[in-house]
Formats: C-alpha cells, sequence, structure tokens
C-alpha cells in the first residue's frame, strides 16, 4: 500500500450530530469523519463509506470491521481516492484490511485496487478479473471510462475561469475547491494501473469474518448478469444488509454496459434475499425492496421500446431522442420529456443485433 504520511496529519475524527438516514442512523449509532470520508455505522462494525468532497471518490464503499482483520468492498476511482480511504480507516478501526471485494469492474469501483497493499486478497467474479487483466479489452480505451472521464480536463477548465470571474469572496472559495477536487482526480487518472482480482468466483462465495459475537457471515453472489457481465452483491444475513455496487441504486444506473434484458431476472433474484437495508453504490441506502420492483418495470419497458425502434431500423441516436420513459416519472422525477440516455440505447442495440 502506497502510505501517505500527509494524509494522516489530515484526519481528524469528528461527531457528526446530523441525520445522514432517515429512521436508521439516529437508531443505529454512529457517523464519524476523516477529512476525506464520512462513514456510517449500519449494523456492529459494518461501515457505509462515502466522499466528503474533499478527495474526488465517486462511488460509495462498505467497510466491514472484525476482530482481527477488515474487509472492504470497492476501491473508488483513483489510487488517491483509495488511498484516501485506507488511510481514513484508522478513525473507525485499528485493524488490517485482509479483503478487498469488487462489486463490478468498472472504473469508479475499482480503479482504487492498485493502491492495496500486496498483502491484500482482491476478490471478485471472474468476468470482473478478465476486464481489469485486459484480457476482454482494455477498460482504459473502452467507451465507459472515455464518456465520464473525457470531458474532465474541459470541467477544470472551466471552473478555473469561474474562480478568475467570480469576486465574492465566500462564491471564489467555493469554486476554488471544487477546482482542486476536479484537477487532482485529472491528474490522478494518468496514474491507474487496472489492477485485476486475483481470487474470483462464478456464482457464489462465503467468508465468515471473526466479529464481536462470533463469526460474521459475508456471501458474495452473482445473481446474474446487470449492470455488466459480473456483478456480485454482497450480502450479511445475520445482520440483513446487502451492498449492491450499481446493480440497484436510489435512481437509474448507468446502462452502457448491461445487460438490460436479464436485469430484471437478476433483480427478481436480489428481491428474494432476505434483506431490511440495501447499501447501493451511488447515493443513499435504501430500506424498501419498492425501487426494485420500479427499476425492473423501467428496464422492461426500456427493452421493449428500444427493441420496436430496432425493428423500425431507427438509428440508435434517433431512438434515444424520441423513446419517451415520462411514464415513470413517479419513480423517476428526472423524467419530464422523450429522451434516454444515447449509451444505453447503443448497448440495447448491440444486444439486439447479436
Amino acid at each position: 500500500m502506497k502510505v501517505l504520511a500527509k494524509a494522516a496529519s489530515l484526519i481528524r475524527l469528528v461527531a457528526v450530530s446530523l441525520i445522514l438516514l432517515p429512521g436508521l442512523v439516529s437508531a443505529q449509532g454512529r457517523v464519524v469523519e476523516s477529512e476525506s470520508h464520512r462513514f456510517t455505522e449500519i449494523a456492529d462494525d459494518v461501515w457505509f463509506a462515502s466522499g466528503t468532497g474533499s478527495v474526488f471518490t465517486m462511488s460509495n464503499a462498505m467497510v466491514l470491521v472484525g476482530a482481527r482483520d477488515v474487509l472492504v468492498v470497492d476501491s473508488h476511482v483513483t489510487p488517491d481516492a483509495a488511498e484516501a480511504l485506507l488511510a481514513s480507516l484508522r478513525v473507525i478501526t485499528d485493524k488490517p484490511v485482509r479483503y478487498l471485494v469488487n462489486s463490478h469492474y468498472h472504473f469508479d469501483h475499482a480503479h482504487g485496487n492498485q493502491a492495496f497493499p500486496e498483502s491484500v486478497e482482491i476478490i471478485g467474479h471472474s468476468f470482473t478479473r478478465a476486464k481489469l487483466a485486459g484480457e476482454i479489452g482494455n477498460v482504459l480505451e473502452e467507451a465507459t471510462f472515455h464518456s465520464f472521464s473525457d470531458g474532465v480536463p474541459t470541467l477544470v477548465a472551466n471552473l478555473e475561469r469561474q474562480v478568475a470571474e467570480e469576486n465574492d469572496p465566500t462564491r471564489k472559495a467555493q469554486l476554488q475547491e471544487r477546482h482542486r477536487v476536479q484537477r487532482d482526480y485529472m491528474n490522478a487518472i494518468g496514474d491507474v494501473v487496472p489492477t485485476p482480482p486475483n481470487i474470483t468466483l462464478e456464482t457464489e462465495m462465503t467468508l465468515f469474518q471473526l466479529a464481536g459475537r462470533g463469526s460474521r457471515e459475508i456471501r458474495l453472489l452473482h445473481l446474474g448478469r446487470a449492470h455488466t457481465g459480473g456483478d456480485v452483491v454482497i450480502f450479511l444475513p445475520r445482520e440483513r444488509i446487502i451492498f449492491t455496487g450499481d446493480m440497484m441504486l436510489p435512481g437509474l444506473s448507468y446502462m452502457g454496459d448491461g445487460h438490460v434484458d436479464e436485469w430484471p431476472a437478476t433483480l427478481e433474484a436480489l428481491k428474494a434475499l432476505d434483506f431490511d437495508i440495501l447499501l447501493p453504490g451511488h447515493g443513499p441506502p435504501m430500506m424498501s425492496k419498492d425501487p426494485i420492483t420500479n427499476f425492473q418495470a423501467y428496464l422492461t419497458d426500456l427493452w421493449s421500446k428500444t427493441s420496436e425502434m430496432h425493428r423500425r431500423g431507427v438509428s440508435a441516436e434517433e431512438a434515444a431522442q424520441q423513446i419517451d420513459m415520462t411514464n415513470h416519472s413517479d419513480n423517476y422525477g428526472q423524467l419530464r420529456q422523450p429522451g434516454v440516455d444515447v449509451r444505453a440505447i447503443r448497448r440495447i442495440y448491440t444486444l439486439l443485433d447479436n
């Protein structure tokens, strides 16, 4: 692991009085912060990690603290972000990290893998390994990575211009901080060396972590193809908690590498598991299975409408402008007019062509 001495001096333990998760944090316990991360204790020694904004993390993580060691789920978007996470762990534990689990291969969840010590075992689906090992293309050259990353230099330049033009001291300071965070992210992208899991699973793996009340059962499950070809959920049966990565989010998931036709069935398998709290790869926790049903309906409808456009010979770009999903606006408020992410439509067209 790359140890950042300066990061240690930045870490601060604070008591956070705000309630981030209504009906959850107030009942479940602590929220602890470092300079870069906010840790919410969902159950005893089960922590939901998100960024504070001082470092661009782009995704959530989960941290399971055992009696002897720690398991981390997902490594954020760059080695710098992962190093900040690793340095921040000391505000909740002094135990060493033993395992890192990748929920899937996407850059915002796995491009921090290289920052973890060589002693840490990295676990993921065999598809995730194949992608990050370069056996199925180069993830740094794929459309998904470029579509999210190529615009960062322009964003940094725009923020720099806004800082120069801003006269209000408070607003200027806010823009300067945003510029710093995005500039640091831009510079860190070039340091990424995709690092694959060294332990893989196909459908299921179970770990037992020595914890305060005996052994914590940690089930790693590939329920089917969904957001990618190798999504893994992390299920804690005793705690009735599940971490889903981007397979299930509070809002609409990115679909540019998805298996939209298979995704609803995979979500049905997810609903069959006995959990009360769902921790997503982005956004706040969910304490109901209703959003899963809503997303299944959206996916099924999108596949149907896109298939019809494909059958009629409409281009993916035109279909993306014309497809009307506003009938789902009660569940997804951003759906105010026709039009969907063209990356999703291109992906569905590829699946239909094959």
